[in-house]
């Protein structure tokens, strides 16, 4: 049989993650019909389901004959054929312990000032060093620093049964050791509480902190959506029993239901581009790693979900780490804060109650959101060279 020329290539990926979400966000008749799926959702999973009006309005949505979002279908097929690969080697790896890697982006054999990532546990490390031409770790590289990042990796074994004092108290504080001096520890996302827990810790390991989106007061936006999050653990914890962590599907559909409409915005939008251009480039490259996410071990579920969210244990003065309490107040460190204006993840009230509580930080506030802020198409004038002219001076 002869293929015909405009037949669509082969679908080389699994995401966007959870599939199956996103094809209900397509199954609409209008924008805002994906709300009414996330009302149906709320009520079956709230902490008392209220069945008989969750069941109403499944029924009701599905009479109203719904049609597909084609444009939205499209996007999806577009991405998940799209033919570009990330292909990019990892830099040596000068400590390693578990699946925890210290990746080296400085120069061999260099004397720069030493300054280590710490990303989320959540999502892959290399979102700092996304492609050859668009990589944060790199252009600091570049402008004479020493950047190195510590990769999670996924964890397995005993990892699986690991705190955040573990991470932080060991993991962490292991790594930043074997550099023989202090350095600046920079944190992205959840990664910058544990950078602050650690230089707390170890003052004679961090002459400085950089934290890059990091949420400090989980209540700041919005408290009573916070509070409802520790109800979805009772219904985890078959997976964690089987797999040991919170499965990497269940992280994405949380990240997605923050902002149902936005999913489909964006890969409409993508549908509709040249898909041989850089901007089509970018934005494969950057919900491959989105949608390459990392399963969060069992007990740190539970510490953030039903700790952080929940008790606003962050913000109550109540996170104890190693059994200390954490409390930024007491660091008297030069520190970088970096609060961009459209993230959806961390709320900017979140991330300001932090910046609040360090004595003398610096507040950089970027455009651009979570993700964009660190990897997106601006984030050089953004973020990167902001933060190397605070480091030159700090």
């Amino acid at each position: 049989m002869t293929q015909r020329p405009d037949a669509p290539g082969p679908l080389h990926r699994r995401g966007p993650r959870p599939l199956m979400l996103h094809l209900m966000l397509a199954m609409q008749r209008k924008p805002a019909a994906s709300t009414a799926w996330l009302d149906v959702w709320r009520n079956w999973s709230g902490g008392s389901p209220d069945w008989t009006a969750a069941t109403a309005q499944a029924e009701d949505f599905s009479r109203q004959g719904v049609v597909p979002d084609a444009a939205l279908i499209a996007g999806i097929a577009a991405y998940r054929r799209h033919p570009w690969r990330r292909e990019m080697q990892d830099p040596p790896a000068i400590w390693q312990e578990g699946s925890a890697r210290l990746l080296d982006y400085g120069v061999p054999g260099g004397t720069a000032p030493p300054i280590v990532f710490v990303p989320s546990l959540v999502n892959r490390a290399y979102v700092l060093d996304l492609l050859p031409d668009h990589s944060m770790l790199r252009f600091l590289a570049a402008a004479g620093l020493r950047p190195l990042l510590l990769d999670w990796g996924f964890p397995v074994d005993e990892e699986c049964d690991f705190t955040l004092t573990d991470y932080i108290a060991g993991r962490i504080e292991r790594a930043i050791a074997t550099l023989g001096t202090q350095v600046t520890l920079a944190g992205y996302c959840m990664g910058g509480l544990m950078a602050v827990a650690a230089a707390q810790r170890r003052p004679d390991l961090v002459r400085r902190l950089v934290l890059l989106a990091t949420p400090w007061d989980f209540w700041a936006a919005d408290a009573a959506q916070a509070r409802t999050l520790p109800q979805v653990l009772p219904f985890l914890e078959p997976a964690f029993a089987v797999g040991g962590g919170m499965p990497v599907d269940a992280l994405q559909m949380l990240f997605s239901l923050l902002e149902p409409g936005g999913v489909g915005a964006k890969y409409r939008d993508f549908g509709a581009q040249d898909q041989k251009t850089t901007r089509a480039r970018m934005f494969v490259a950057m919900e491959d790693w989105l949608n390459d996410g990392v399963p969060l071990a069992a007990p740190v579920a539970r510490e953030v979900l039903g700790g952080w969210y929940g008790r606003n244990t962050p913000a109550a003065g109540t996170w104890r780490v190693a059994a200390a309490p954490v409390r930024p107040q007491a660091l008297s460190i030069p520190s970088f804060v970096a609060i961009p204006g459209r993230d959806r993840i961390v709320p900017p009230e979140s991330a300001l109650a932090l910046a609040r509580l360090l004595p003398g930080a610096v507040v950089h506030r970027p455009r651009g959101g979570h993700v964009g802020m660190v990897a997106g198409s601006g984030a050089k004038a953004a973020l990167w060279q902001p933060l190397l002219n605070w480091i030159r001076q700090a």
